[in-house]
């Protein structure tokens, strides 16, 4: 294993992982596609988002913000702004 040292603070340190061949190839097409600087980048984003998983909304939230886009398709929403103004929070 050897280290490196990235722009930042973190000391880098190198690690040889093997991966399928199709895998791989898929990070080819990927990590540029994406907008990533290297596949390196890539990968050690994919590894933040393994160790620091995003967080999962519940299925309440999910039915919340599903309501909440039925009823602005149906135009039954009002901007933040005219909210302020007929609760008479901009004076």
């Amino acid at each position: 294993m050897s280290t490196d040292t990235d722009t930042g603070d973190d000391r880098m340190e190198k690690i040889n992982v093997r991966v399928p061949e199709s895998l791989l190839q898929r990070i080819d097409e990927e990590w540029e596609r994406r907008g990533y600087s290297s596949k390196s980048e890539a990968i050690r984003d994919a590894l933040r988002d393994w160790v620091n998983p995003p967080v999962t909304l519940s299925e309440e939230t999910l039915a919340d913000l599903e309501k909440s886009r039925e009823q602005a398709d149906r135009d039954e929403t009002v901007s933040a702004e005219e909210a302020r103004e007929r609760l008479g929070l901009d004076d």
